[in-house]
This record gives C-alpha cells, sequence and structure tokens, in this order.
C-alpha cells in the first residue's frame, strides 16, 4: 500500500505536465504571440483620499518582439510545444484585444 501512494505523489506532478487540448493550449499562447506582435503595457494614476498622487508604469517586451520573430510562428510553436498539435487556425485569424 505504502508504494502505491509514494507512487502517486511521485507521478501525479508529473502527469499535471502531460499535453493539454489544443484549444487550452491556444489560450495559453495567444499572449505570448501578443508580445511577440508589439510590446503591452500600461499606466495608471490616482489620487488617495488625503490627496496623494501615485503613479505607476508597466511594460512587457518579449525576446520574441526583440528578435523580430513571426508572432504567427511564436504562436503556433506555443501550441505544438503545449498540447502537441498544430492550432486549430493562425494567430493571425484572432481578434485583437
Amino acid at each position: 500500500m505504502r508504494r502505491s501512494a509514494l507512487a502517486l505523489v511521485v507521478l501525479l506532478p508529473i502527469a499535471a505536465c502531460g499535453p493539454v487540448s489544443v484549444q487550452q493550449a491556444e489560450q495559453e499562447c495567444l499572449p505570448k504571440a501578443r508580445l511577440a506582435q508589439q510590446p503591452r503595457g500600461e499606466v495608471a494614476v490616482g489620487v488617495n483620499s488625503n490627496g496623494q498622487v501615485g503613479s505607476r508604469v508597466e511594460v512587457n517586451v518579449s525576446s520574441d518582439f526583440l528578435l523580430g520573430r513571426d508572432p504567427n510562428q511564436v504562436f503556433e510553436t506555443c501550441v505544438i510545444q503545449r498540447s502537441g498539435a498544430l492550432p486549430s487556425r493562425p494567430f493571425y485569424d484572432y481578434p485583437e484585444r
């Protein structure tokens, strides 16, 4: 019985690393492909109840963008790595967010 429990504890994390569905892989890979297309970021400015002003700037730039990789190729490679299958449609067929 102890061996079964030990095997379960050892193999369960490995099973979690297995392939996912193509649809799930596509959803997980879209942000990576979008960062390969162009940098993303946000700017926030606010005032608290004491009148103090606060701000925050965040910019995300991927190495894929800096290296000039095709976002569709980044998307396809990512989906294949995660699901073991080709995407159901190319990256450029997804609406921009």
